[in-house]
């Protein structure tokens, strides 16, 4: 008896098997999600927003990708910033459309010139706080910000030195509301070539690095130490050091520190690339019936001298035509 109820298992299971469709439907229905991408800057003149929808099709989605009309909206959302300030509300931010032409190829897989934004001129006040809302037919999209205050840096005092052998620091007070500060140098310099009347203007960009803050409040103390001899080696991967006959004159050494609010420094946090092959990667976002980050940053700039040890040390240590500049 027990062997032929295990027979009839093994048909039934059998049965069973083989009359399970094989049709399996990929594709679930449409659903219309909302990506957003926006950073509002006190101290920038015009302010930008990304507003696309997610697609899902047969076919390749790269090739999708490359079509507009996948991934934007038709015609015009209805966009607005509102801001509140001292517990008062501000005039109301309405954001026009606009399609700029500067997307390059490779920048991304997606279409390219051109692209659709959201864009107001209207000031950002420092002061306030701001929430976003995106009216799509009855649905809503919401996210809301603090704004990123200005800070300052506290060193150097005056000029940029990288004639010194020990470690030197950049420091600077954290900004308000802001927890990511990232901090780039930028070498200015020029260039006359052999035959050429023509002064070429020239750069070297130098990431320093990021450091973050514990806290929202500003009051934290920050720097990031850099060694001024690998500021030369930067130069010399920048420059041809084998060409002849090429004069070149050092010129300011601008810091940038961008400071990144804290919902856009765990965004970055979170989509850092892992190391590990086993670790489930977690998503953040910050908009409400959508994905994507709406936050604040400022970006603060601060141009210095080389000292003159500094300059001294380029110009007569390496052999790549570096002049002192003359000035009467």
């Amino acid at each position: 008896m027990r062997s032929f109820f295990n027979a009839l298992l093994v048909f039934f299971l059998f049965g069973l098997l083989f009359s399970c469709s094989t049709d399996v439907d990929n594709y679930a229905d449409y659903k219309d999600i909302t990506i957003v991408y926006g950073l509002l800057e006190s101290n920038s003149d015009t302010t930008f927003l990304k507003i696309t929808k997610a697609y899902l099709g047969p076919g390749n989605d790269l090739v999708m990708a490359k079509n507009p009309d996948s991934s934007n909206y038709a015609g015009k959302l209805d966009v607005k910033l509102k801001g509140k300030k001292n517990n008062f509300d501000l005039p109301v931010i309405q954001l026009d459309t606009i399609t700029i032409k500067n997307k390059l190829a490779g920048d991304s897989i997606f279409y390219f010139p051109q692209q659709k934004l959201y864009f107001t001129t209207a000031a950002i006040d420092p002061e306030a706080s701001y929430s976003l809302e995106i009216m799509r037919d009855n649905h809503v999209v919401e996210s809301s910000t603090n704004i990123v205050k200005d800070f300052s840096i506290t060193q150097p005092t005056n000029r940029f030195n990288f004639a010194s052998t020990a470690a030197t620091n950049v420091a600077w007070i954290a900004a308000e509301n802001a927890k990511r500060h990232e901090v780039v140098l930028v070498f200015n310099f020029e260039e006359i070539w052999p035959g050429s009347g023509d002064t070429l203007r020239k750069t070297m960009q130098w990431n320093m690095g990021t450091v973050t803050s514990s806290k929202l409040d500003g009051s934290e103390n920050l720097e990031i130490s850099y060694n001024g001899s690998e500021f030369y080696t930067r130069l010399a991967s920048a420059i041809d050091v084998n060409a002849l006959n090429v004069r070149r004159f050092a010129g300011n050494v601008d810091v940038y520190i961008s400071a990144g609010g804290g919902d856009l420094t765990t965004y970055i946090e979170v989509n850092t690339p892992s190391n590990s092959i086993i670790q489930e990667v977690p998503q953040f976002t910050n908009i409400e019936n959508g994905f994507g980050i709406f936050s604040s940053r400022f970006t603060l700039k601060r141009s210095y001298k080389m000292t003159v040890q500094s300059e001294t040390k380029l110009v007569e240590s390496y052999p790549w035509g570096f002049e002192f500049k003359f000035i009467p």
